[in-house]
């Protein structure tokens, strides 16, 4: 079967493109809303960019933000206390990174939205569906860039997913079984930002759950969510012992530390979703989505990292025998993920061109986790209702 084999790889190979340089031109003037962990990613990735310059940042904390620059051994940057100050005072941004924690996620975006200026927001794109149609909202009468942080996009290993499903490869798909997470990893290590209902909002449901459900529903040309049956949990966080130094962070946690849902998609399509900060387990399972013609799976990562964990696999037939067709990992070449998610996004600034991960998507994710919660708070299967934009 080795010939049939290289047959169906054939089918996602891409033919040699030349990536236009769109680097040259204006420099593009950004700012960093939220100088926390995940604006560290930000930073290096702007400095690595040869048209950027980073002018001014923004943090609650006094202090703060002047350090997190002065790391990175830049000087000269206007740093603010607020979002708003930020705004007020830089009237020719041309972008802002969106770095602060989930609940702060909707109004600073809004707000530079309104002020005019392009967005890089980071995930979850915010905690609830009424956030997400208000920036949605604020994208669409502002006419700017909004793109959101999900870098796995850009791996090679998640387009060649969305390659193999449009290819027809598996025909319809009708049954996604997805998920992912990690055996004890509640992100704690930078306080409780991430495990405080007031700050957090969600806990892994949002956090690495909006990463494994975009996988699945980009690759199936993201439809619209119809119903949620949704569970969630804190069975780890909230136990003292979980935390041996800081035994206090039990009594913090306000979030889920796992999370199903039961949805039905538009298309007549099941998803079968967990998600886990922690767990008696090493993995909730591989990704599989079958087709009428042939079914993929996708092996599973220890912590979600935005890429596959092996060689993935399509079960079909060929001449009436049932086969396997084995997909290698692409090794990544060239610019990082961080790089690639900064990257497009300017580019999009300066062509005119769409969003690279448009928020119009990732209001349906949205509505699948925002659907979990409520469906878990109410003990019953909800109807989605997203509002038209």
């Amino acid at each position: 079967m080795a010939q049939k084999d290289d047959d169906i790889l054939n089918k996602f190979m891409d033919k040699p493109s030349e990536e236009k340089d769109v680097a040259a031109g204006r420099r593009l003037k950004v700012g960093i809303i939220g100088t926390g962990w995940i604006a560290g990613a930000h930073i290096r990735s702007y400095m690595n960019m040869p048209d950027v310059d980073i002018v001014a940042g923004a943090d609650l904390i006094p202090g703060k933000a002047d350090a997190f620059f002065a790391e990175h051994g830049l000087t000269g940057v206007r740093t603010y206390r607020s979002h708003a100050e930020l705004l007020e005072a830089e009237n020719d941004l041309d972008a802002v990174s969106v770095c602060t924690y989930n609940a702060a996620h909707a109004e600073c975006t809004i707000a530079a939205l309104d002020r005019g200026v392009n967005v890089l927001l980071e995930k979850p794109m915010c905690v609830t569906l009424d956030e997400a149609v208000a920036i949605c909202r604020a994208e669409k009468r502002s006419g700017k860039v909004l793109s959101i942080g999900f870098q796995p996009r850009f791996d090679e290993n998640m387009r060649m997913i969305k390659k193999i499903v449009e290819s027809g490869t598996l025909g319809k798909v009708y049954y996604i079984q997805t998920g992912g997470g990690r055996r004890r990893g509640i992100p704690t290590p930078y306080g409780t930002s991430f495990i405080a209902k007031e700050t957090g909002g969600i806990g892994a449901l949002g956090d690495i759950g909006c990463y494994s459900l975009d996988m699945v529903l980009n690759a199936v040309g993201y439809p619209r969510p119809l119903t949620v049956t949704g569970y969630k949990s804190a069975f780890f966080g909230t136990r003292p012992d979980y935390y041996p130094t800081h035994p206090e962070y039990a009594k913090a946690f306000g979030v889920d530390d796992f999370a199903a849902g039961f949805v039905r998609l538009e298309g007549d399509i099941i998803l079968d979703f967990r998600i886990s900060w922690a767990m008696n387990m090493d993995t909730p399972g591989d990704t599989i989505l079958l087709g009428t013609k042939a079914g993929l799976r996708i092996p599973s990562t220890g912590c979600w990292n935005g890429t596959v964990g092996g060689p993935m696999k399509i079960y079909h037939e060929v001449a009436g025998e049932q086969v396997e067709t084995v997909i290698p990992v692409i090794e990544s070449k060239g610019p990082g993920l961080f790089d690639r998610k900064i990257r497009t996004f300017l580019d999009a600034i300066k062509t005119g061109g769409a969003a690279p991960v448009p928020a119009s998507q990732i209001l349906y994710n949205q509505a699948i986790l925002d659907g979990i919660a409520r469906s878990a708070d109410l003990g019953r299967e909800i109807t989605v209702d997203i509002p038209e934009i």
